[in-house]
């Protein structure tokens, strides 16, 4: 499997929410082969399929021990308990601020085969599904940060080399019929 490239800040895709996976095939299982070999290879705790430029609610995540990947993920909380923590992310290359999370989530969703899979970690692993997940629905972590932070943010985002890379074109699902009957 590839390793693929990273789509960086400013690429919409990073900004739309990504359509569910309705086809637990083999696309579907070559899509989180890429994901593992690109996080592998980049060194991060999880990627996410928007983050490879195709908009499907698919992640992969390893730390701490722990490591897999969710299809159609869902979080639910097992506290209001908050915990705050560096976090960078792979479209924001070489940059990581303090971002609030909550500190106890469990995740639900299915594998690449369809069945389902229950993630329950530690506070790192409850982080990086939270940061994922964000992924999925447009969100990126600079986007929980607090004002001041985020404007320091945006500030050194502005200046990073990377910053202003031309946009690849967004690919919104190997399944071209989404699931729908020919």
């Amino acid at each position: 499997m590839p390793v693929r490239p990273i789509r960086l800040f400013g690429d919409p895709v990073l900004r739309t929410r990504a359509a569910e996976v309705v086809d637990f095939d083999k696309e579907l299982r070559t899509l989180v082969a890429d994901l593992w070999e690109t996080v592998e290879d980049e060194g991060g705790a999880g990627l996410a399929a928007p983050q490879l430029g195709v908009s499907l609610r698919v992640f992969t995540y390893h730390c701490d021990g722990f490591s897999g990947h969710l299809v159609n993920p869902t979080i639910d909380l097992v506290s209001e308990e908050l915990q705050d923590g560096p976090e960078g992310c792979l479209s924001i290359p070489g940059l990581s601020w303090d971002c609030r999370r909550h500190l106890h989530v469990v995740a639900r969703g299915w594998n690449a085969h369809g069945d389902p899979v229950e993630v329950e970690g530690t506070a790192n692993v409850a982080r990086a599904v939270q940061h994922e997940t964000d992924h999925l629905d447009g969100v990126l972590f600079v986007d929980r940060l607090d004002p001041e932070t985020r404007k320091q943010a945006m500030r050194e985002i502005r200046a990073a080399r990377w910053f202003g890379e031309p946009e690849p074109a967004v690919r919104t699902s190997p399944h071209p019929l989404l699931g729908r009957a020919r």
